[in-house]
């Protein structure tokens, strides 16, 4: 074993040794290394001359040439030690200064330790000499790179000072330093000036640009600069704060333009070219999720996680967010075909050590999903697969809705069960709170159907341990509200609303996923977890914005109220009327208390729904308020269509019924 490392760290060193020789034969090194050495040499001389006021004794001329000859050398073999030739001049920065200076300290003490351990004769090297030449060797060495990184600049990006659009930054913090960096180089934008609410630094500069002063005087500074374009530079912030700059900036008529998220700056991902237009996504954006990632990494490091519905909003988003915990197995179970394609090409880019297999099926063929359990033997499954767009399943499609959320969730948690999976979490909705409509129903059963699961198991003492968690909409989500405004108000108008004074709760798809998984490391089984979801948001507030971000005024994209859709609430509820929550370590994570049922309940419920295909729509809500007390169904509007669809059966004919 000795033998082996001996010759593997013999074999390291001589690959450095290999790479060390090929970048000094680069001719851009050599270069560079001849140019130090030349100011060495030069460092060296200029010290005796400024020793002695450039007024140099002939007596000391032998002497500074002589320790030139074994001066130089070793300050030449310390430049190579310490990769001074591992970087580009261009983008000389401080860790290049760093070494330098590392390289010039080394060499100047090897070389007064020689001196003074072997005393030359007839050798006199005055004592200011040895203290000037590092001096000078720096200034030297140092100096030129930074001139020449600067002339470089200038040529490439000089035309920045004439062209390019005025913009003003808000924020002077890290972000604004990332940002300026990235802006000497573009010909786009020419940053003109920066604001900050820090009065302390108001009239400073920053990189070379003058702070002006407050947020709050962007309408004045950029009316008087004539500047049309802001960049909000502000990723770490508070989302209220974000919010404030952004509609300062919105409601003065400029464009707005933002930087990437945290995440982003984390990882050094600000770049010019991640400049993007604000989206509304900005302004209904909550502050980062804190996640207890060592528990997150007890859940999922090194073991098996499926993901169902792993092709829609949520589904493959769980997926993003798991591979960052390195599992050993990631199955994505989808229906969709191309849900599951998309998802594929996307992950297949991540460059992780992660086995991830992707599977079509339906999470109601027990045989399937069987299969796949005992292949990959899960220890935690995310079952995020149904049918959740509420008008759709409202009218038409009330026995498939049962069918999947309900048959579907049991038959995937009765085998994860049967072949012992440790977690099972079933993303729920607000909408089951309360249900007006059949969705929500289902998704309600679906929750009773985990948490008869879960007092069957406290019986038999069984591992599994069924979650539940409970939000609301997610933006950007399939169905969601906010592509379908994007796509009117790019056809100009109008942008419909269903009410005046509908609300809805909103959350970024990367919380909802984060807070899934936290909640699933949290649970001990039978919880039903609600997510804070913030103050609700009335959708009309939210149409005026998106109209406002498009560079548009009410005037002139209108806005039309329509009338509330089939099984449509004005306002959603994170809880039922005999419901209420208990606190959990993390501050955005509650447990509702909730009615709960036993397995002999879900046996029942199942061979109800099983009876139902036959039965009329009318028929099936007024039996499913049986099941779901809280559930108020609009009976009257399941009659016409019951009535309608019997016309059209008698008549033979075939259309869409809305």
């Amino acid at each position: 074993m000795k033998i082996d490392r001996k010759i593997m760290i013999d074999e390291n060193k001589s690959v450095d040794l290999r790479n060390m020789v090929k970048r000094l034969l680069n001719k851009r090194s050599v270069a560079a290394l001849m140019h130090d050495i030349l100011a060495a040499i030069l460092a060296w001389v200029f010290a005796y001359q400024l020793r002695f006021n450039f007024n140099l004794p002939p007596e000391y001329i032998p002497s500074l040439w002589q320790v030139a000859l074994f001066v130089i050398p070793i300050q030449s073999i310390y430049f190579v030690q310490f990769g001074l030739y591992k970087g580009v001049w261009r983008f000389a920065s401080l860790l290049d200064l760093k070494r330098i200076l590392m390289a010039i300290i080394m060499a100047s003490i090897t070389i007064v330790a020689l001196l003074y351990m072997f005393k030359p004769i007839y050798i006199i090297v005055p004592r200011s000499v040895l203290l000037l030449n590092p001096i000078l060797l720096m200034m030297l060495m140092a100096g030129s790179r930074f001139l020449y990184r600067s002339w470089k600049e200038h040529q490439l990006y000089g035309v920045n000072q004439i062209r390019g659009e005025p913009v003003l930054v808000l924020g002077a913090g890290d972000a604004a330093i990332g940002l300026l960096r990235d802006l000497e180089r573009s010909e786009e934008w020419r940053v003109i000036g920066l604001l900050d609410d820090n009065s302390n630094i108001h009239g400073r500069s920053l990189m070379g640009v003058n702070i002006l002063g407050d947020v709050a005087k962007l309408p004045e500074i950029a009316n008087k600069l004539g500047v049309k374009n802001v960049i909000v530079a502000k990723p770490s912030e508070a989302h209220q704060a974000r919010r404030r700059v952004i509609e300062i900036a919105n409601d003065a008529g400029l464009n707005v333009f933002t930087v990437p998220s945290v995440e982003d700056l984390m990882n050094g991902n600000i770049k010019v070219s991640k400049i993007r237009h604000v989206e509304i996504e900005d302004l209904l954006g909550r502050d980062q999720v804190q996640l207890d990632n060592s528990g997150l990494q007890h859940l999922i490091r090194d073991r098996a996680v499926l993901v169902s519905g792993a092709g829609g909003s949520i589904g493959s988003e769980l997926c993003r967010q798991i591979i960052k915990f390195k599992p050993t197995v990631l199955v994505c179970l989808d229906i969709s075909e191309f849900s599951l394609y998309s998802l594929e090409q996307e992950l297949s880019k991540t460059q992780l050590p992660i086995k991830i297999h992707y599977f079509t099926g339906d999470v109601k063929n027990g045989d399937r999903v069987k299969e796949l359990l005992l292949e990959f033997k899960p220890a935690v499954v995310f079952h995020a697969a149904a049918y959740k767009h509420v008008p759709l399943m409202e009218n038409g499609n009330v026995f498939e809705a049962l069918s999947n959320n309900v048959i579907g969730t049991y038959t995937l948690a009765n085998v994860c069960k049967e072949v012992g999976v440790e977690k099972f979490v079933l993303i729920s909705t607000d909408k089951a709170v309360n249900p007006t409509n059949v969705m929500g129903a289902t998704k309600r059963l679906a929750e009773m159907v985990c948490q008869g699961l879960q007092s069957s198991l406290l019986i038999k003492e069984s591992l599994t341990k069924f979650v539940i968690v409970r939000f609301g909409n997610v933006l950007g989500s399939s169905g969601s509200v906010i592509p379908k405004f994007r796509e009117q108000i790019a056809k100009g108008g109008p942008v419909t609303i269903t009410h005046p004074e509908i609300t809805r709760f909103f959350m970024s798809i990367p919380e909802a996923a984060q807070l899934v998984m936290q909640a699933g490391f949290m649970g001990q089984g039978g919880e039903i977890f609600v997510l804070d979801m913030g103050e609700p948001v009335r959708i009309t507030d939210l149409a005026k914005d998106m109209i406002h971000l498009s560079g548009f005024h009410e005037d002139e994209i209108k806005i039309e109220y329509v009338g509330l859709r089939p099984g449509e609430k004005l306002y959603e509820e994170l809880l039922a009327d005999d419901e209420h929550t208990l606190p959990t370590p993390h501050d955005k994570l509650r447990i509702a208390s909730a009615r709960t049922v036993d397995e002999e309940w879900v046996n029942r419920l199942l061979i109800w729904i099983k009876t139902l295909q036959s039965n009329s729509e009318t028929q099936i809500k007024t039996e499913l308020k049986l099941w779901v007390e809280e559930y108020t169904p609009d009976l009257k509007l399941a009659e016409n269509v019951d009535l309608k669809s019997e016309q059209l059966q008698a008549t033979g004919k075939q259309v869409t019924l809305h």
